[in-house]
């Protein structure tokens, strides 16, 4: 089963969004890969959103003032170092050379939340650094369940999202959209909206069931799996967000709440 964090970056990054949903996702974890397994009719996690004559939530970034010219957006190939230095100067530079992998952000951040509903992200899209230490396991053969103690590896990260300000981030996010929206084109959604497929992953996530007991594991082969056949269902994000533990996903539901409400924000009222 492999491990990354994301939700919060799908928070922090689409500024993840988060979020850790996003980092939740991007991690490998040595002793644990995410296995498809069967998923039941009405747990299977969403398909990309069809098509739409008009997107459901428009991303409108506010007019500059006139005596402040909008500065032209780089192409989205040239977008790493302006993207570098706005995200220095909302998170800081300490903590975005911590935290991210920053080359290639845009297109990884596009991809990674586009595939947090589906059975598993590719590791070649990591946006963030991988989570210090390794992945342990409790309990004796037969009995196994996720050691509480790898909780508290997440929960820097977790802070570092507790502390971002979802306005702030979300404007950066807005700023910068044309850029997403060309990647999530670029993507094979030539008519979708990418603030659209967001808001859908964010409700998704916020969607995963809380689990406060054991969360029980069994080895098949050299890979844990989860023993309960409705968590081994759930999605990728979903699965990461119950790896984090309890606390840590309270946490990060929180602040993807609070990120989703700016983002209704910015569409334009009807």
């Amino acid at each position: 089963m492999k491990n990354s964090i994301w939700p919060i970056l799908v928070v922090l990054v689409v500024a993840g969004v988060a979020g850790i949903a996003w980092y939740l996702h991007l991690q490998r974890e040595p002793a644990m890969q995410q296995l498809p397994g069967p998923v039941p009719a009405q747990q299977a996690p969403p398909p990309a959103p069809a098509a739409a004559a008009t997107p459901r939530y428009p991303m409108v970034e506010p007019p500059a003032a006139p005596q402040v010219p909008a500065k032209p957006l780089p192409a989205l190939d040239d977008s790493d170092n302006e993207i570098d230095n706005a995200l220095a100067e909302l998170f800081g530079r300490q903590s975005l050379e911590q935290f991210f992998e920053l080359q290639g952000l845009v297109r990884h951040v596009v991809a990674t939340i586009d595939n947090l509903p589906r059975d598993k992200v590719s590791a070649g899209l990591r946006a963030f650094r991988p989570v210090p230490g390794r992945f342990a396991v409790s309990g004796s053969e037969g009995d196994r369940s996720i050691d509480p103690g790898n909780y508290a590896r997440y929960v820097p990260y977790v802070r570092f999202a507790q502390a971002l300000d979802a306005r702030r981030l979300v404007a950066v996010y807005a700023h910068f959209y044309p850029l997403f929206q060309q990647a999530y084109v670029e993507l094979g959604y030539p008519d979708g909206y990418f603030n659209d497929r967001l808001v859908e992953v964010i409700d998704h996530l916020l969607a995963t069931p809380a689990v406060t007991g054991p969360v029980r594991l069994v080895q098949p082969n050299v890979l844990y799996r989860y023993a309960d056949p409705e968590l081994e269902s759930l999605s990728a994000g979903q699965k990461m967000l119950i790896r984090m533990g309890p606390d840590n996903a309270t946490a990060v539901k929180t602040k993807l709440r609070e990120i989703r409400t700016e983002l209704a924000a910015r569409a334009p009222r009807r």
